[in-house]
C-alpha cells in the first residue's frame, strides 16, 4: 500500500511539475525536428522507418543480448555464487551490491565520456568488448575459491556490462535521427525483455541441472556476438551531422 501511495505521489508531481517540452528547444537538431515534422507524424510510420533501418535493427539486437546477459545473471546470481561458496549467502547479496553500484558509476562515466568525445561506435564497441572480457573472466575464476576476486570481476563486470545500456540509447538517437527518440528507446527495451526472458530461462534449465560453466559461456557466446555484430552498425551519425547544419545555416547570415 506504501508503494502505491509514493508511485501515486510521483505520477501527480510528474504530471503538475514538469512540461511535456522545454518552451525552447534544447538544441539545433532539436529545432530540425521541430521544423521537419508535423505534430500528427504516425507512430506506425515510425515503427517502419526504424525497422527498414538495417544498423538499428543491428543495435536492437546487440543491445537485447548486453541487457538479456544482465538480466538473466542478476536473477541468477545467487544459484550461481553459491554453488561454488555453498555458504557465502551474504557475500553473494554483497556481490549482487557491487554490480549494481559498478555499474551506477559505469552508466555516468561512459555517458560523460560519449558527450565529451561524440565518438559513438568505438565507444559502445570497446564497452561491448570488454564487457565480453569480464563475463569471459567471470566464469572462469568462479572456482578459484577467492571471494575476492569475485567481488572484483563482478565490478568490472557490472561496471561495463551496465555502462553500455545508456550508450546504446544514445546511439539509437543518432543513427535513427529525425525519428522520436521514445520510439527507438521502446524498441531498444522491448529487445532487452525478450532476450531477458530467453536468456533467464535458457541460463535457467542449465543451473538447475548444474551445469554452471555452460550457462556462464551462453552468455559469454551472446555477447561475443553482440559485439561482431556492433562492428557491422554504421556509423550514421544523422543527428550530428544535423545539428551541425543547423548551427552553419544560422551562423550564415552573420558570416556575411
Amino acid at each position: 500500500m506504501t508503494l502505491v501511495f509514493f508511485s501515486m505521489l510521483l505520477i501527480i508531481r510528474l504530471d503538475v511539475v514538469f512540461q511535456d517540452a522545454p518552451p525552447i528547444p534544447p538544441s539545433p537538431a532539436q529545432v530540425a525536428i521541430k521544423l521537419s515534422q508535423s505534430g500528427d507524424r504516425s507512430y506506425v510510420r515510425s515503427i517502419r522507418t526504424l525497422l527498414s533501418n538495417g544498423s538499428f535493427l543491428l543495435l536492437v539486437i546487440t543491445y537485447g543480448i548486453n541487457a538479456g546477459c544482465f538480466y538473466s545473471l542478476s536473477t541468477l546470481l545467487n544459484q550461481i555464487i553459491l554453488h561454488y561458496f555453498p555458504d557465502a549467502e551474504v557475500e553473494t547479496g554483497w556481490v549482487g551490491l557491487t554490480i549494481v553500484f559498478a555499474g551506477m558509476v559505469g552508466s555516468v562515466l561512459c555517458g560523460l565520456w560519449l558527450d565529451r568525445t561524440k565518438t559513438f561506435k568505438i565507444t559502445t564497441l570497446v564497452v561491448y568488448l570488454l564487457t565480453f572480457a569480464g563475463m569471459m573472466t567471470f566464469t572462469y575464476t568462479l572456482d578459484l575459491d577467492r571471494m575476492w576476486v569475485v567481488f572484483v570481476v563482478a565490478g568490472f563486470l557490472g561496471f561495463f556490462m551496465t555502462g553500455y545500456l545508456p550508450l546504446g540509447f544514445e546511439f539509437a538517437a543518432e543513427i535513427t535521427y529525425p525519428e522520436p527518440e521514445g520510439t527507438s528507446s521502446g524498441l531498444l527495451n522491448a529487445s532487452a525483455q525478450v532476450f531477458g526472458v530467453a536468456f533467464t530461462l535458457g541460463m535457467g534449465v542449465l543451473v538447475d541441472r548444474g551445469d554452471i560453466r555452460v550457462s556462464l559461456l551462453v552468455l559469454s557466446g551472446g555477447l561475443l556476438l553482440g559485439t561482431l555484430l556492433t562492428v557491422l552498425i554504421k556509423s550514421d551519425l544523422r543527428r550530428q551531422a544535423a545539428g551541425h547544419a543547423a548551427t552553419l545555416l544560422a551562423d550564415g547570415p552573420t558570416n556575411v
